[in-house]
């Protein structure tokens, strides 16, 4: 959620910092700061709403110090102005925070009691004014925070300075991801390895409870219980380069556009298609057969893809599949079997409940798959097996091609499931295979309808709410359709399965209601185009997305019919996921919203 960056460098570092924080803004932000050491004394310099403003202020009221951290927040405590910025300050330490504190109250009015003074309403700068109680009573640096940190409840990566000290910096890390990079006679922290990348290539990963002592030479990493702590160092993949829009006029329609050949690369990772046969890069810890159910956890986009792929392990492996949403598996005490798989999705593979959702599973004995695209996140790191998506750094707050990728990946791993148990033949696995050979050629012939989903985006965004409809594997398809609607036009929209129409959602049709049907030529398509007779009756406005049969079979008006190519029924969420995502697109470019960064979300939700 919030981006963290630390340098203790061999120059002038607020330069560096603002940059390091461009390659964090995918995650979504509402202002930002830097403070450096300036000789023996902290200075700060913050400011409200996006990092140009942050740039003017630096450019005005330069700062020069060696020695510094930056921050972009996203508001949890305290709105989104520059007082509740980060970093925070005391005299003697400055604070950049992510994740939330959730005993901050209490330990603010203790706080206030022995006489500190607050400027903010974050919970962030208790931890500062903590840190300071322990300076003032003779503690050094290391010593204070090590004695503030037991006391913190809640997640939260931390990075401190402290006044007087310019060739030291303190992290600590609790639920949220904090990375330290090493460079030569440099040193580094950072939230994400892609804003480090500019710097150094050489990465640490602190893992929960760990905390970090940083000089320019050296890094002494201590545990939870104090003890020092040794921490595998890797090489990160992230790319030195900013990541940029190309051609595009948003991050999230270049992403919309890489999705055949990020969906492509996907495919080749997880089948052998010369063979049309699924190749799993690895060969699982576990038999299918000694499986007695599946329980898919993720949040958002990912509980959906999730959703498509309890149809696909049910179908086609005949498993019995159980999908949560992350934050109520984690609280909700469901009894898992030892011995069953549990299934984890995430874009970033930070997503905290779904990183609590995956350590209740292991606690009860289950084996774990995790489904991401960042491979040394730590809910990669702390699975059994690792499935990888492949699709390139995702900068958009709305998730797109990450979503097609989680899908692919999906469905190679319910064929190998299906294959195992013996509810698949050869030739089915060729069949199947064949089947999702054909996805990335059919996903740039969907992309290829976009002129006709732009001008259907004028229509769209008069409307002040939307519902969508589908079955089978269209149901969740509708769920995330409403759900990209909702994230970047800010348009009310709701996605049902198209058979509970009448159980509800029909009282809300009316001639100014926009239905999106999503209904490929399928087995239950005669079933869906009932539900839309029952929205024509009603003078519903209908968009139906089908393909060259179902727009010559379907015997009902509609304001615009969307034609798709013609595929076989199992994989369409694939394909159909692109007039969906670009229809949501188009709608906020035409409503003039900020696309790639919506109000109030963020990119990798790293706290509850």
């Amino acid at each position: 959620m919030c981006g963290i960056v630390g340098i203790l460098g061999r120059g002038p570092v607020a330069e560096q910092l603002v940059e390091s924080l461009k390659r964090l803004e995918y995650r979504g932000y509402d202002s930002a700061g830097v403070a450096t050491l300036e000789g023996d004394h902290l200075e700060r310099r913050r400011a409200e709403g996006k990092l140009k403003n942050l740039e003017a202020r630096l450019s005005g009221d330069p700062l020069s110090g060696h020695t510094g951290i930056g921050h972009t927040r996203w508001a949890t405590h305290g709105k989104p102005t520059e007082s509740n910025a980060h970093p925070h300050a005391t005299d003697n330490v400055a604070i950049v925070h992510n994740g939330i504190i959730e005993n901050f109250r209490e330990l603010r009015a203790e706080l206030e009691q022995n006489g500190a003074s607050f400027a903010s309403e974050t919970d962030t700068e208790v931890v500062a004014h903590l840190v300071e109680s322990h300076l003032k009573n003779g503690y050094s640096p290391q010593d204070a925070v090590k004695a503030s940190l037991p006391r913190l409840r809640g997640a939260f990566a931390l990075a401190f300075l402290f006044k007087g000290h310019n060739d030291l910096m303190i992290g600590a890390r609790k639920g949220s991801p904090l990375a330290i990079g090493h460079g030569d006679g440099e040193m580094y922290l950072g939230s994400d390895a892609i804003a480090l990348a500019p710097f150094t290539d050489t990465i640490t990963y602190l893992e929960d409870g760990d905390w970090v002592v940083l000089t320019r030479t050296i890094g002494v990493i201590y545990d939870s219980n104090g003890a020092v702590a040794h921490r595998e160092t890797l090489k990160s993949g992230a790319s030195s380069f900013l990541v940029d829009r190309a051609n595009y006029r948003h991050f999230m329609a270049k992403e919309i556009h890489e999705q055949t050949e990020v969906v492509g690369q996907t495919l080749a990772r997880y089948v052998d298609m010369t063979a049309k046969r699924i190749a799993l890069p690895f060969e699982l810890p576990f038999d299918f057969n000694d499986i007695g159910r599946i329980s898919i956890t993720a949040c958002g986009t990912a509980s959906y893809a999730g959703h498509v792929a309890k149809y696909w392990f049910e179908r086609l492996a005949r498993m019995p599949v159980e999908i949560d949403v992350a934050s109520e598996l984690r609280y909700r005490e469901a009894p898992l079997r030892k011995g069953d798989l549990a299934i984890v999705i995430s874009q970033s593979g930070e997503t905290a409940d779904t990183l609590a959702a995956l350590r209740y599973a292991k606690a009860q004995g289950l084996h774990t798959v995790s489904v991401v695209n960042v491979p040394t996140s730590t809910i990669a790191r702390e699975s059994e097996t690792v499935l990888p998506t492949l699709a390139g750094p995702e900068i958009g707050v709305a998730s797109t091609k990450a979503f097609t990728c989680q899908l692919m990946v999906m469905a190679a791993l319910a064929i190998a499931a299906g294959k195992e148990r013996g509810e698949l033949s050869d030739i089915d696995e060729m069949k199947f295979v064949g089947e999702l050979i054909e996805v990335p050629r059919l996903i740039a012939a969907a992309l290829a309808i976009e002129p006709q989903i732009e001008k259907l985006a004028l229509d769209i965004a008069k409307s002040s709410a939307v519902l969508y409809l589908g079955r089978g594997t269209s149901f969740p398809l509708a769920l995330e359709g409403a759900l990209k609607l909702k994230e970047i036009s800010y348009i009310h929209a709701e996605g049902y399965a198209a058979g509970e129409l009448k159980h509800g959602p029909i009282a809300l049709i009316d001639e100014s209601m926009p239905v999106v049907v999503i209904a490929p030529y399928d087995r239950v398509f005669e079933k869906t185009v009932s539900n839309m007779q029952e929205v024509a009756a009603r003078g519903g406005n209908i968009i139906l997305m089908t393909d060259a049969t179902g727009a010559s079979e379907a015997t009902v008006d509609s304001l615009a019919t969307i034609v798709l190519p013609d595929m076989a029924s199992t994989f369409t969420p694939m394909v159909y996921a692109i007039p969906v995502q670009l229809l949501a697109y188009h709608t906020a470019v035409v409503m003039g919203t900020d696309v790639d960064q919506p109000r109030n979300l963020a990119k990798s939700v790293t706290v509850e």
